[in-house]
């Protein structure tokens, strides 16, 4: 592929989580989208109605597609249930990949499917859009300095009712499996460590509208000594948390906490004596604004300049596969009512 040549790609999955790939994609200068694939042709043509795509192919069946098409490169925004087989396809037809979270169903898929990107020599990330905020990497920034202490305990909390509507209402482990992947992702970007055991519990509240468990509690044991808390449900009512959660750092030598946008604050312990010791406020000092690129444009935009020069995206899937499996080791953890090892 010629350097500042357009990367033809070929989207799957046209439904309502295509639309943010889609507003991003449009506007990306180096992407030529040359087919809308979706297993409702309605679905795709809306897509290409909606975003003025002119000339695209619109199919049902991927494979032709693909053969017909000879894309550079799939966005897979299937439902997880066909993370596997349309990504494992993509990357034997010689195409790179950016799918949506979560990386697969299942972790020995996920597994199949970091070897077959290997095997093929072909970029395979997911689109953990969270990372690339400015005001998350302002956190991270200040995470890293140092000006708390080395970290011993994070606690992230997720309360949303979500009225989806569709195949969420209908899903195992809704919360878990489709949601809990960002915040577990950025437990790991925020403090640079890795699971290494899980104690969670799982339940679905009276009143939830959702058929199966639509809340959860973990705790992870992490590289480091960290340990790290996660309370969330996609059907709590009232007094939400942002999209990010709210978040809380302990370190040995202060605390910060975070609404998971633009409101930080932080602590440090200055005194050395007494019952309570005397703390300072300290600033941090990162975007306040979100700016167009960031979220799924930055990654979009990371993801082909890794296809052009061979890097490795910061959402590659042999990384991003450690964050699948907290999510794996708390549903197991859930069901057999014990803590889990967590082996990737």
């Amino acid at each position: 592929m010629k350097k500042n040549s357009k990367i033809k790609v070929v989207l799957v999955g046209c439904g309502a989580i295509s639309r943010a790939w889609l507003y991003a994609a449009t506007r990306e200068k180096e992407i030529e989208i040359v087919g809308l694939i979706d297993i409702k042709k309605s679905n795709a043509e809306e897509k290409a109605r909606e975003f003025k795509i002119v000339g695209a192919h619109i199919d049902t069946n991927f494979k032709e597609a693909l053969n017909r098409l000879k894309p550079d490169a799939v966005f897979n925004c299937t439902v997880p249930e066909a993370h596997y087989e349309t990504t494992m396809t993509a990357l034997k037809h010689g195409c790179h990949v950016l799918v949506e979270k979560p990386l697969a169903h299942t972790l020995n898929h996920a597994r199949k499917m970091v070897e077959q990107a290997e095997k093929s020599k072909k970029v395979l990330a997911v689109i953990q859009n969270r990372r690339y905020y400015n005001y998350i990497r302002g956190v991270q920034r200040f995470l890293i300095s140092g000006k708390i202490g080395e970290l011993t305990t994070v606690n992230s909390e997720f309360y949303i009712g979500a009225h989806f509507g569709g195949f969420r209402d209908q899903m195992k482990h809704v919360l878990l499996l489709d949601m809990a992947i960002h915040t577990f992702d950025m437990a790991r970007f925020l403090t640079a460590s890795d699971p290494l055991a899980v104690y969670c519990k799982e339940w679905n509240p009276a009143g939830s509208w959702y058929k199966y468990d639509a809340s959860a509690n973990a705790i992870f044991h992490m590289t480091g000594g960290l340990v790290y808390t996660y309370l969330g449900s996609w059907c709590a009512e009232g007094m939400n948390t942002t999209w990010a959660g709210n978040w809380r750092f302990i370190g040995q030598k202060g605390s910060a906490i975070w609404d998971g946008m633009n409101n930080f604050s932080a602590q440090k312990v200055v005194g050395c004596k007494g019952f309570i010791r005397k703390t300072r406020n300290l600033d941090i000092k990162f975007p306040h604004k979100k700016d167009e690129n960031e979220g799924h444009w930055g990654l979009i935009s990371e993801f082909l300049q890794c296809i052009k020069t061979g890097k490795k995206p910061m959402t590659s899937a042999d990384d991003n596969i450690k964050s699948l499996a907290m999510v794996f080791a708390a549903i197991e953890s859930a069901k057999k009512k014990k803590e889990i090892q967590i082996r990737i």
